[in-house]
């Protein structure tokens, strides 16, 4: 049974990260930028001439880690966990290369009950190492399917507020985003090495019948529609990006972005695979610059 002090207590050392300018394309990469190599938009993420670094990297620069399998003593089931939803709140633009700072703490965790599981919300600080600038703050919910009735004893922390569903109208606009069929074997170098991503046996063994994409990479996919369709192409006026990840990705399949300009600063979103019309990404809101 999860620790609820401990592991609301839990923070991670400082983790330390250089990464070089052919990580910032990889991650692109990883996205599916670059498949029309003649574009000029793509080709500032993937091309070292000019290259912007997509804000959503900020996601995965500096993680600390299958720390919930390595502290046992919290008594979490790391086998049970499910990547619920992902945010970040970009406060400076991440350069293309560079040493930057993470630190990751618990900020909630809320117990469901006996046999219905746990929300852990987990916050990481970045920063620049050289100029200690705030970078970005990320925070990682997940859902913690082994974990509930805990509070008995213990308390717990009452539930974030929940994510505002999109418009009922029909979409402002829409984007299709089609997924390399090895996408997540590019994307995983940039950090998640999971085989259930890679591995067609692991996949099975977890009821899938292929490896499926990182939920990161549908999320961050997402993040890059939305600089080309609201931002003018300019990875600096994504202030921040949110949203629930409802269902997997396979590999080769065709997102479909769906989009409402809700505020001058705000846009609705969700995603939607094109083959099999399963939402995957929902409740999503993202902060545009002027």
């Amino acid at each position: 049974m999860i620790d609820y002090e401990k592991t609301k207590a839990w923070r991670s050392d400082p983790v330390r990260h250089s990464y070089a300018t052919k990580d910032t394309i990889l991650y692109a990469l990883g996205l599916g930028l670059g498949t029309d190599p003649l574009d000029a938009q793509q080709l500032r993420y993937v091309y070292e001439k000019d290259l912007v670094a997509l804000p959503t990297m900020a996601a995965v620069l500096a993680s600390p880690g299958s720390w919930m399998r390595d502290r046992k003593e919290l008594g979490i089931d790391f086998l049970k966990l499910v990547h619920g939803e992902q945010g970040v709140t970009i406060h400076s633009p991440l350069s293309v290369a560079g040493t930057v700072v993470g630190e990751s703490r618990v900020v909630r965790l809320v117990d469901k009950g006996e046999g219905k599981g746990a929300i852990l919300h987990v916050e990481k600080s970045l920063k620049d190492e050289a100029s200690g600038q705030l970078l970005a703050t990320a925070e990682q919910v997940l859902f913690l399917r082994g974990d509930g009735g805990f509070s008995a004893g213990q308390g717990g922390d009452e539930p974030a507020p929940a994510l505002p569903a999109p418009p009922e109208t029909a979409a402002d606009v829409a984007l299709e985003l089609p997924t390399r069929p090895e996408a997540a074997l590019l994307y995983r170098l940039s950090g998640d090495l999971n085989p259930l991503h890679a591995d067609p046996v692991v996949a099975a063994k977890a009821g899938f019948p292929k490896p499926i994409l990182h939920g990161l990479a549908s999320w961050g996919n997402a993040g890059r529609g939305i600089v080309q369709l609201f931002c003018g192409h300019d990875p600096a006026r994504l202030r921040s990006i949110r949203a629930r990840l409802t269902s997997p990705v396979y590999p080769g399949e065709t997102l479909v972005l769906e989009c409402w300009r809700v505020a001058a600063d705000e846009v609705a979103f969700r995603a939607r695979v094109k083959e099999r019309d399963v939402v995957v990404l929902n409740n999503g809101r993202a902060g545009i610059a002027a």
